[in-house]
């Protein structure tokens, strides 16, 4: 297992983590897999979208904004931070890719995100490849 750290720097982020993600499928030395990418927080996910146009990112943090408001009365977590663990929830704490040449198998258009709701914070990704 591979452990990379995660700087984030806004309240919500989503960060292209996918060249950190291919960077440890390399380290591993495992040419045919598949990669799974999994992430330590409570309050942070993971996700794959389109990595070409970032409005793709803007529409997902006002749609995730729009169904969880950050502020709510009705909230009964004490934290103060329940949006952010309901988003985490929907975005998921895992990922799979398939490996093949030591590559990650996504589509033309496809990046991997780590996505931060609760910060800025130092988070952790953690990536098994299992294969030969």
């Amino acid at each position: 297992m591979i452990t990379r750290d995660i700087q984030t720097h806004a309240h919500t982020e989503f960060q292209d983590v996918s060249a950190l993600v291919q960077d440890a499928v390399r380290e591993s030395g495992i040419m045919s897999g598949v990669a799974t990418i999994f992430v330590t927080h409570t309050t942070a996910g993971i996700t794959i979208n389109e990595n070409a146009d970032p409005d793709v990112r803007s529409d997902l943090k006002y749609i995730l904004d729009k169904i969880i408001p950050w502020n709510d009365p009705n909230y009964a977590h004490s934290e103060g931070n329940t949006a952010a663990h309901m988003k985490a929830s929907l975005m998921g704490s895992s990922i799979q890719v398939i490996v093949e040449n030591g590559n990650l198998q996504m589509g033309t258009w496809q990046g991997i995100y780590f996505c931060e709701f609760d910060g800025p914070r130092h988070r952790k990704i953690r990536i098994q490849v299992i294969g030969s």
